[in-house]
């Protein structure tokens, strides 16, 4: 059996110094907000290139407290698509706003920067664009358009660790941006964790009042309605750990797709375009019967696929009533997409055999 993904080969590749990282926290006396806290977001924000990082709970909250931080609330719109995961849309219904989705354009499967400003209304705050898979929205055009009708811009880059644009990275463009450390991240701590990070002062003192109860000093005087939200020592620790071996796993993540490219050449099989910046997340290809090459991926080659995402979410029943304009890119896209392996702790030495099951799949399934 080869699996999509494994986390704990990559905790495990660095068994050593996560062990001694882990010991050393449990051998001190600060849990929470620590000296292991600090260190990451100073090295986090250094390698995005940015002045603030402040680490938070999940990616969920550093989305939920960056709209916060912009005061954006009830009576809002906030642009995104909806091919993402769940979090992106529920966090514009927590602070009260409501999600505007628009389509994504089929080679990127990054939101249709065509259909932006279509989309934008009076009500219109803030525009929430995902790098999904680890591949970067073009954040120059896009920040164009936001500037010059004035709205806020969240990143959500909860895939995109270490992607860029140009040589900048993704997360640096924005007003705030979001990070996930879920564990099959790229960059992926041994439970939830997140990070808010900007180059705004004021923002970044907002938002670590409002991970912490509303706190502005150390007084702990509640000043607004916070909430406890913080990056615990432990996972900050692992992820001081593995943090310098970010761009090494990209790198590695980015020849498996190269090598995947040149073995997945068929009719049938779409790819998203190539993309110098891209890290990778996942990979996913395109094909006119999913279900049936899964399962036979499966039960013949025993390789495991995912599907990001199956159903949109403006066919979930929570974000029904925000669908609006059709999103045909959207449904065809959540209709084809299934993700091969790629983590290199799990496929490095089986790209060929899944890209030739991939080939010999398709084509049964045509025949079938």
């Amino acid at each position: 059996m080869i699996p999509l993904c494994v986390p704990q080969l990559r905790l495990n590749r660095f068994s050593a110094a996560v062990s001694e990282a882990v010991r050393s926290v449990l051998e001190g006396n600060q849990f929470i907000l620590g000296r292991e806290v600090e260190r990451f977001e100073q090295g986090f924000a250094t390698y995005l290139g940015v002045r603030h990082c402040i680490g938070v709970n999940s990616g969920t909250d550093a989305l939920v407290l960056a709209l916060r931080a912009l005061g954006i609330g009830l009576g809002d719109e906030v642009i995104t698509v909806a091919m993402s995961f769940t979090a992106t849309a529920m966090a514009v219904l927590h602070v009260g706003a409501r999600p505007r989705f628009v389509d994504v354009e089929r080679n990127t499967r990054c939101i249709d920067l065509a259909q932006i400003e279509a989309a934008i209304t009076p009500r219109t705050a803030a525009i929430l664009p995902v790098h999904l898979h680890g591949f970067p929205v073009d954040m120059t055009r896009l920040m164009a358009i936001a500037r010059h009708h004035h709205l806020a811009v969240v990143e959500d880059c909860a895939q995109a660790h270490g992607a860029s644009i140009t040589g900048r990275a993704v997360g640096s463009f924005g007003d705030l941006a979001a990070f996930s450390f879920y564990p099959t991240k790229n960059l992926g701590c041994a439970g939830d964790g997140g990070a808010v990070v900007t180059e705004d002062p004021a923002l970044a003192s907002r938002v670590r009042a409002l991970r912490a109860y509303g706190w502005f000093d150390d007084r702990r005087i509640s000043h607004e309605l916070g909430q406890n939200s913080r990056l615990d020592e432990l996972q900050a620790a692992i992820l001081n750990v593995l943090l310098p071996h970010l761009d090494e796993g990209n790198r590695e993540r980015a020849a498996l797709a190269a090598r995947y490219r040149r073995l997945l050449v068929d009719e049938d099989v779409r790819l998203a375009a190539e993309n110098p910046g891209a890290v990778h997340h996942q990979f996913v290809i395109s094909v006119p019967r999913r279900h049936a090459l899964r399962s036979y991926l499966l039960e013949n080659a025993g390789i495991e696929t995912g599907i990001h995402y199956p159903v949109p979410l403006h066919r979930q029943p929570l974000f029904a009533a925000h669908a609006g304009s059709p999103l045909p890119v959207t449904d065809e896209l959540a209709r084809t997409m299934v993700s091969l392996p790629i983590q290199p702790e799990v496929a490095a030495s089986h790209v060929e055999h899944i890209a030739q099951s991939v080939r010999t799949g398709v084509a049964e399934c045509k025949v079938s």
